[in-house]
């Protein structure tokens, strides 16, 4: 079968990647590079998602866990197993109980993970770990394992494994509009035609949607995830509540330096994907409230921010679903969220 797929990141790149495999022959269109927006804007991790279990989002998670584990089979040098600590403080939101349970849950959805299990560590053995992290009020922390990716390097080897397989990609080259029959118009006015044209634009699926006419069966919420990179170690990688706050950042070894990120912001389409003064000072104080060696501004070398799309769930972004949707009108299927990690799981659930 002639398949059309719009859109070079990720989940794209996947989806081309599952079809060829299944013999189908593919063409890939992208405005700009491959791999150059919100796919490679990302925490830089290949995680199951421990913070979306309080919102109910088990299969997510357990799907994640395992397309965690294949990434470190399939890449192994280009993924590489991570030990984070969730420290746990008197003054925090979530009570012991809690932080046990989804632990606990968290390795079970994992199966027969290659990584290891998670398991208490002491205010001690923590401390010993992560010398420069604030004791005041430590009880102690869960030492776990996710994995961390390049999340560029990572896509441009899935992008080879397209190739290798006869993928052909066409970059800097816009489509204007798509129709329900298959067919697909560039900018320049050129119109082409598949047996099944794939909309997977992320961010832009449903504007791309709207623009040709068709009606989305599902919104997203367009959330940006702004990230610094300061310029010194991490001792440890860390996931940590915002002070006052439920919802969690990550401090992360990164290149021999330390990133943190990241935010939850909602903005429109039509808005530049920076990261704000705002948000530096944000993910700063949050640093700063943990670790007893403080930054300033001073200190960040660089800063990324990707825009994620979200379905539409919550009125609190951190609430929002990281699952995806499929729709389907007659030859046209659009994909409608996604997360890095379960790329590979959603690529298989289209149904040519």
């Amino acid at each position: 079968m002639n398949i059309g797929i719009i859109g070079g990141g990720i989940n794209g790149l996947s989806c081309a990647w599952t079809l060829a495999q299944d013999g189908h022959h593919v063409t890939l269109y992208e405005r700009d590079t491959i791999m150059q927006a919100t796919s490679s804007a990302s925490s830089k991790l290949l995680h199951g998602g421990i913070r979306y279990l309080e919102n109910g989002q088990f299969r997510l998670v357990r799907e994640a866990l395992h397309e965690r584990d294949a990434w470190l089979t399939l890449a192994p040098d280009l993924a590489k197993p991570l030990p984070f600590i969730y420290p746990q403080y008197h003054q925090g939101q979530r009570p012991g109980w809690m932080l046990n349970i989804g632990f606990g849950l968290y390795g079970l959805l994992s199966g027969r993970s290659q990584l290891p299990s998670s398991q208490w560590l002491n205010a001690q053995e923590v401390n010993n770990k992560v010398p420069d992290l604030q004791c005041k009020g430590l009880q102690g922390g869960y030492l776990y394992y996710d994995a961390q990716m390049d999340d560029y390097q990572l896509g441009q080897w899935v992008a080879t494994q397209c190739r290798v397989l006869g993928v052909q990609i066409h970059e800097h080259t816009s489509v204007q509009t798509i129709a329900t029959d298959g067919a697909l118009t560039l900018y320049n006015g050129t119109t082409k035609k598949f047996d099944r044209l794939l909309n997977v634009t992320g961010p832009w699926a449903e504007h791309l949607l709207q623009a040709s006419k068709i009606q989305p069966q599902h919104h997203l919420d367009l959330i940006r995830g702004s990230h610094i990179i300061i310029d010194r170690p991490a001792s440890h990688a860390l996931i940590l509540e915002v002070p006052g706050e439920t919802r969690i950042f990550f401090i992360l070894p990164w290149q021999s330096k330390t990133l943190i990120g990241t935010t939850e912001i909602r903005q429109q389409l039509h808005e530049p994907i920076v990261c704000t003064t705002q948000e530096k000072q944000y993910l700063i104080n949050a640093y700063n409230h943990y670790i007893t060696s403080p930054i300033t501004e001073t200190n960040i070398v660089k800063t990324f921010s990707g825009l994620r799309p979200l379905l539409r769930s919550d009125e609190n972004p951190g609430k929002a679903s990281r699952e995806y949707a499929i729709q389907k009108n007659n030859n046209l299927i659009t994909i409608f969220g996604g997360k890095w990690t379960s790329t590979r799981a959603l690529s298989k659930k289209i149904q040519i």
